[in-house]
């Protein structure tokens, strides 16, 4: 008789590479997902309806790689530069990463195989989020960063050997606000203003909500800021800022903290985090 049509007899046979859980389901009955999805669907259609969509997967964004939007994204840049005559030096790529500040970087750990339990890194314990907004221009100039912090008012001890030139703002929760994306825009053009080779200045966004406030637009609108937004769920392709250099950001990032708790300071606040960070 064909495997498949054989029927499991025992436990013991049944129990052959199959997690224990899911043979006890099927000792009470349950039925496989699948086959339940199946008779559900067959249900519906009985029915005239159609069936749900299937659901999006994780790794599915990395897919969107539609050409002819990713074509007119770049000929829309290549468009407002010609019309504004706009220099490589005053193209600019805006983007903002988060750190969990007390959190290091995934690593592998060598152990004693003779070690009982799991081995484990020791992280610090603050969870408190950051914000840091980098922008870079077309030559690869960078402005000095713009930081933001959890908290409600500014503490002096942040700014003990930071760069005069750095910026810091705060929120509730260490995340970007309307008001602190426009002031964002304030220190991007404080910093860039001179820089200018001609008139306009082209800023390339990614769409956060931040950035598409009216009081966002008039500000650049005065200041003969153009601005394009990046087609929607395209950042992991368009956005050179998160793909080229944040990434490696983090990963420095958390092995200077890992470092840290393997000296022995297991809190990280703020000002190490400025600290290392700089």
């Amino acid at each position: 008789m064909p495997r498949q049509q054989r029927s499991i007899q025992t436990s013991r046979e049944a129990a052959y590479d199959v997690p224990e859980s899911t043979l006890r389901t099927r000792l009470r009955g349950t039925q496989p997902r699948a086959e339940t999805v199946s008779v559900n669907h067959a249900l519906l259609a009985a029915r005239g309806q159609d069936p749900p969509p299937q659901p999006v997967s994780k790794n599915q964004r990395a897919f969107c790689k539609d050409p002819i939007a990713i074509a007119a994204w770049f000929k829309l840049v290549e468009e407002t530069r010609q019309t504004y005559s706009v220099l490589d030096q005053d193209i600019y790529n805006f983007d903002e990463t988060g750190f969990a500040i007390g959190v290091t970087t995934t690593s592998k750990v060598v152990t004693s195989s003779n070690r009982v339990g799991r081995a484990v890194v020791v992280q610090p314990g603050n969870r408190e989020w950051v914000t840091a907004i980098e922008c870079v221009n077309a030559s690869g100039w960078s402005l000095p960063p713009f930081m933001i912090l959890s908290g409600k008012v500014h503490q002096a001890g942040w700014y003990d050997g930071l760069p005069l030139d750095w910026t810091v703002g705060v929120s509730g929760n260490g995340w970007t606000t309307d008001e602190l994306g426009v002031e964002w825009v304030k220190h991007y053009n404080q910093h860039t203003a001179a820089r200018t080779a001609r008139v306009y200045r082209l800023l390339i966004l990614d769409g956060h909500s931040s950035h598409a406030t009216p009081e966002f637009d008039q500000y650049c609108a005065d200041n003969k800021i153009i601005t394009l937004c990046m087609p929607p769920h395209t950042s992991h392709l368009l956005q050179p800022l998160d793909v080229g250099c944040f990434s490696p950001l983090k990963r420095v990032y958390g092995r200077e903290i890992e470092e840290l708790a393997r000296q022995g300071v297991y809190h990280i606040d703020k000002i190490d985090f400025l600290t290392v960070y700089i």
